[in-house]
């Protein structure tokens, strides 16, 4: 990769893999022991994803598959010569294993992706969106800023769920793809696997006759983009997983001044933020305990959704 440059490091019973980027920006390091990586910030998701990609790129060269070195490991201890195969004998040659490195989804904070931008659309013109907020005029960076606080209320609504009932864990901000796209929050319980879309709507009324949604008269393709959120999460997390997962897409209604619901859509569930922690704890057992915990090991694994 044309700036990064990655170096390797085994000290003390430590093998970590040090990457830097143009001008000596220091990117993080790779734990190669472990298996983990450590971004300089945990919440900058491009500079995770530079981490990745050069870790990645540095192992394909240098044909190191992942290992875990046995406790108490150093240089000092020399990996045994492999024994010489008999020369009559042409064992067939097979490439290394690589596993490929990943970032822990599990440390995202919610809305991260959203207030990021927002952030940058404030430096880019800070009086303009200073102007903006004080005259309630919809720009960029009040969209994202807007978008960010809902996904932080939902996020709190899955916290309170979670604290009733362990089995239901979340991640929030899954970036998804390579180009900036992000699922708010993919939910994994005994109730089965959704994935949770925020609407941040404060004061407005919102209409849903199957799959037509209304914000203030105004139709939105929020059930058409739950849907594909939602099957693409499932192909995925099949792939991952080798099982066949269902994934149930939600949106997630916050702060609106009115919810009507004439009739919910075929395969998609709209309800304000406030039911959410209800609703998904009514499904009952439908996911067994190993699977769910082999469903979000393979959804905390950035590698999952690229």
């Amino acid at each position: 990769m044309d700036g990064i440059s990655v170096n390797r490091w085994r000290r003390y019973g430590k093998d970590r893999l040090y990457v830097e980027g143009p001008d000596g920006l220091k990117l993080g390091y790779w734990d190669l022991l472990d298996e983990t990586a450590h971004p300089t910030d945990p919440a900058d998701a491009v500079l995770a994803s530079t981490l990745v990609s050069a870790v990645d790129a540095w192992r394909t060269e240098h044909l190191v598959p992942a290992v875990v070195a046995s406790a108490g490991q150093t240089d000092s201890q020399p990996e045994p010569e492999p024994q010489p195969e008999p020369q009559d004998v042409e064992p067939p040659v097979a490439a290394p294993t690589i596993d490929r490195p990943w970032v822990d989804l599990a440390t995202n904070r919610p809305g991260a992706q959203a207030r990021e931008r927002a952030d940058a659309a404030f430096v880019a013109a800070p009086v303009r969106s200073t102007l903006a907020r004080m005259l309630g005029v919809h720009t960029d960076e009040r969209a994202w800023r807007i978008g960010a606080d809902g996904e932080e209320k939902v996020a709190a609504q899955l916290a309170r769920l979670a604290r009733k009932d362990p089995r239901w864990r979340a991640l929030h901000a899954v970036p998804v793809g390579s180009r900036g796209s992000d699922i708010d929050h993919v939910v994994v319980g005994p109730g089965g696997v959704f994935t949770v879309n925020a609407k941040h709507h404060p004061g407005a009324t919102v209409w849903v006759g199957g799959d037509t949604v209304m914000i203030d008269g105004a139709r939105v393709p929020y059930v058409r983009n739950a849907r594909h959120e939602a099957r693409r999460a499932a192909r995925l997390l099949s792939e991952a997983t080798g099982l066949e997962v269902p994934v149930v897409g939600v949106i997630a209604v916050v702060r609106a001044g009115d919810v009507v619901v004439k009739a919910q859509p075929a395969d998609v569930t709209l309800l304000p933020r406030m039911q959410l922690g209800r609703w998904l704890a009514r499904h009952g057992e439908v996911l067994a305990p190993e699977a769910c915990e082999a469903v979000f090991e393979a959804a905390r694994r950035s590698t999952t959704w690229r």
